[in-house]
């Protein structure tokens, strides 16, 4: 037996709400994954829904365990920081890294270095240090 069965109406209503929302916000994100046509297209949505849908169910497990121990707890929230520091870095690393391997390639439907920046190519590899 779980102790689920001592939790109070409003405290099932509250993290059902948070859990379903949660889910929602991720499944968006993972459709946004499939049907979007460009790998820039593709790194935004799912990267938003799964920070936002991870918030959800955190805040979820949050209300949960508070109300069966009578007591805040909080060990979530390290989880919601790590998720919510680590999401945007990871987006920007492989955002990067595939803007330097489509220029080195000579893919025509990205911008080159100098229309981005407004320098010349030169000047623009300089202010990047190289």
């Amino acid at each position: 037996m779980t102790h689920l069965a001592e939790l109070p109406a409003w405290a099932q209503l509250l993290a059902s709400f948070f859990i379903l929302v949660g889910a929602v916000v991720t499944l968006i994100g993972a459709v946004g994954l499939l049907t979007l046509r460009s790998f820039y297209d593709r790194i935004h949505v799912p990267t938003l829904g799964s920070t936002w849908g991870a918030g959800g169910i955190l805040l979820a497990s949050i209300i949960i365990f508070s109300v069966l121990q009578s007591r805040p707890v909080l060990h979530e929230v390290l989880i919601a920081i790590f998720v919510t520091v680590t999401m945007p870095v990871v987006l920007m690393l492989l955002g990067r890294a595939a803007l330097y391997r489509d220029r080195t390639e000579g893919v025509e439907t990205v911008p080159p270095m100098e229309a981005v920046s407004g320098l010349p190519e030169n000047a623009a590899n300089e202010a990047d240090g190289q």
